[in-house]
């Protein structure tokens, strides 16, 4: 009877253990993710930081950036939405680059980052994605 009841547990957890592919979000083969915070966007880490292009594929937002440095393995980079949507057509968004730069050499590091932007959706099928450290838009398709 023991047995009977360890084998009916045993089929109910295995039955009743959820699948992570069921849901309904969809992995990205982005390097890092896109953090919404209006505090962080107004305090966060602004060391100097030349952004020289961007790009977006499927929902990566491609950054090619560059900062004087060693070698740049030490750099903590966020990319940061402020957390208001502009009311406009398409509607805007308003995004840092956020760099803490501890590295004392003069050399000028270039690196190129994917950031998940999935999270920046808004109503529609578009948004302006404004990098405010850069005075660059660039608009996101979904």
């Amino acid at each position: 009877m023991q047995r009977i009841l360890l084998l009916l547990l045993t089929v109910i957890t295995i039955l009743s253990c959820s699948n992570d592919d069921d849901n309904n979000v969809t992995p990205t083969n982005c390097d890092l993710i896109t953090l919404i915070s209006a505090s962080e966007f107004a305090d966060g880490p602004s060391d100097a930081v030349t952004i020289s292009s961007l790009t977006i594929t499927d929902n990566c937002l491609k950054i090619n950036f560059g900062a004087s440095g060693c070698d740049g393995d030490t750099w903590q980079l966020n990319l940061i939405d402020s957390g208001t949507v502009m009311e406009s057509d398409p509607p805007q968004r308003n995004l840092r680059l956020s760099l803490r730069n501890e590295e004392a050499c003069l050399a000028f590091i270039t690196q190129e980052l994917d950031f998940d932007i999935s999270n920046l959706q808004v109503e529609g099928n578009q948004v302006i994605l404004n990098i405010t450290n850069s005075n660059q838009s660039i608009p996101y398709d979904y």
